[in-house]
């Protein structure tokens, strides 16, 4: 699904990451570990062409047996239309907007049936629809920009500390919806220091100063 080759990252004059690889599947987890500052975020602003520039091949297959493709010199938008979906860590909603709102402007017209299938993932969202988004716990909007994200139908999530700063409930919460998602087919590229759901990952990349310094195998999918 998503193959990395030599993946490098400037902000202006300073590199911030140096030749990383990987490879996810679709259907797979990979967990990006290391301290603030090793280069997480911007690996996934990175495959997402935000904020930085950056060089070397990222490429995308397709949803059949199409070939892969280069897609390192796309804009974000086009990339987002290839199947790409970003969970950025400080979430980016409409905080005037409703729960509802945030997520209908995410789908588009003719959303009505995506709109139910996210919600059966997201029951907690349920009472809140009429909610502006910005009287939300910090854990809800976290699960309302996952939903949002999700109404753009990905076939890859990129996700930046969806765990991080939110309660012990929501955590758990997150990680099953997660391993949900991934059972469904979706390929993960999570930023996360999350121990359980590195335990469950397919893979776990260690950065240390925007270089691959450590990659394991996880567990194998229940």
């Amino acid at each position: 699904m998503l193959e990395i080759r030599q993946l490098q990252a400037f902000y202006g004059p300073a590199q911030a990451l140096f030749g990383v690889d990987l490879q996810l599947q679709a259907g797979q987890l990979l967990v990006l570990q290391g301290l603030n500052g090793a280069g997480k975020s911007t690996l996934l602003k990175a495959v997402m062409g935000l904020e930085v520039s950056s060089h070397g091949q990222l490429l995308l297959g397709g949803p059949g047996p199409a070939s892969a493709q280069d897609i390192s010199g796309w804009p974000t938008h086009r990339r987002a239309s290839a199947g790409l979906g970003y969970v950025a860590e400080d979430r980016r909603l409409f905080g005037e907007l409703t729960v509802l709102e945030n997520l209908q402007v995410a789908g588009g017209r003719g959303s009505a049936s995506r709109l139910d299938w996210v919600l059966e993932r997201f029951g907690l969202l349920k009472p809140m629809l009429k909610r502006p988004a910005a009287l939300m716990s910090g854990g809800e909007q976290q699960m309302l920009a996952l939903a949002r994200t999700l109404m753009t139908r990905p076939r890859l999530l990129l996700l930046d500390e969806p765990c991080e700063g939110i309660s012990p409930v929501l955590v758990q919460a997150m990680v099953q919806v997660l391993l949900d998602l991934r059972r469904e087919g979706l390929g993960l590229l999570v930023a996360e220091q999350n121990r359980e759901l590195a335990q469950a990952a397919d893979q776990v990349l260690e950065l240390v100063a925007g270089t691959v310094r450590g990659r394991r195998s996880g567990a194998a999918p229940t």
